[in-house]
């Protein structure tokens, strides 16, 4: 059971990750990035997810420097994630991105490099880069984003080393209960983007009646949800209340049918792009 925002999951590799981070999607480089970073490691949170296309990486190292020299944590106390675009796939040029997500970052290290997106004919590629940087030692964990059943199957058919984590759209109306069996059958941590449906659940009549039982919000609710499921998760805010808000989840417990109830609102709808009909 998680209970509290420091709580972890083991990855296959023994590299403990938290369960609840900061996700920065479409925030912009400048003093409110910087300050939401800052601020949620203030308030406690230690993961911190990124990527090459948010183009953020610097203002996201920038906060959690801020972070760190606030609270007087260490670089190895933060979790942060980047992942390689699409663009940049392959295994010459995902090496090179990944130096420059470092360097962009200010850091000697990530804790998680991803795939963003399962690019047909170059993921396997990318993927034996991500291999290398690993057995190197210049990265402490590898996954992948928006990779489905099939795209893992042929990952790991012929990787070496198989993901640690799958970072793919997951919210109450769209569950992907089959993915998340197959990365629980195949040791590798489901990881929710979008865990609010960007916004689109907030006025959920049935969330907000689960969430008045509980005296919790709708985003509440939904994201200890995830929680209870194992699902690691990263909503996005750039509000000091909010921040804080996502992170009161620690003082209530769904019941099993109040669990059902959400898991029954999948409708098998995406707000972002489909992973098997994608064109960037």
């Amino acid at each position: 059971m998680v209970n509290n925002l420091q709580d972890t999951t083991t990855l296959h590799n023994g590299v403990k990750m938290p369960m609840l981070g900061l996700g920065v999607f479409l925030v912009e480089e400048g003093a409110e990035l910087e300050n939401a970073v800052k601020t949620a490691i203030q308030h406690g949170y230690r993961s911190i997810d990124t990527a090459a296309i948010y183009g953020n990486e610097e203002g996201v190292g920038r906060g959690i420097r801020q972070g760190l020299e606030r609270t007087g944590l260490a670089r190895e106390d933060i979790f942060v994630t980047s992942k390689v675009w699409n663009a940049d796939q392959g295994y010459e040029s995902t090496i090179a991105a990944y130096e420059t997500s470092l360097s962009k970052l200010g850091l000697e290290y990530l804790d998680l490099y991803l795939i963003h997106w399962p690019v047909a004919d170059k993921f396997k590629e990318s993927w034996r880069a991500l291999e290398t940087l690993y057995k190197e030692g210049r990265v402490k964990a590898i996954g992948v984003s928006n990779f489905l059943v099939p795209q893992l199957e042929e990952l790991i058919k012929d990787a070496e080393i198989k993901p640690m984590v799958d970072q793919m759209e997951h919210h109450p109306r769209l569950t992907q209960k089959g993915l998340q069996a197959f990365c629980k059958a195949n040791d590798i941590q489901f990881e929710a983007w979008s865990p609010l449906m960007q916004g689109k659940l907030l006025d959920n009549v049935e969330l907000a009646a689960i969430g008045e039982k509980y005296g919790k919000s709708i985003a509440q609710v939904i994201l200890r949800w995830n929680l209870q499921n194992g699902v690691v998760t990263i909503p996005k805010s750039t509000k000091e209340h909010r921040i804080v808000e996502n992170a009161s989840l620690f003082d209530f417990e769904l019941t099993i049918e109040d669990m059902e109830r959400i898991d029954g609102l999948d409708q098998n709808i995406r707000v972002g792009p489909d992973p098997d009909n994608f064109d960037f």
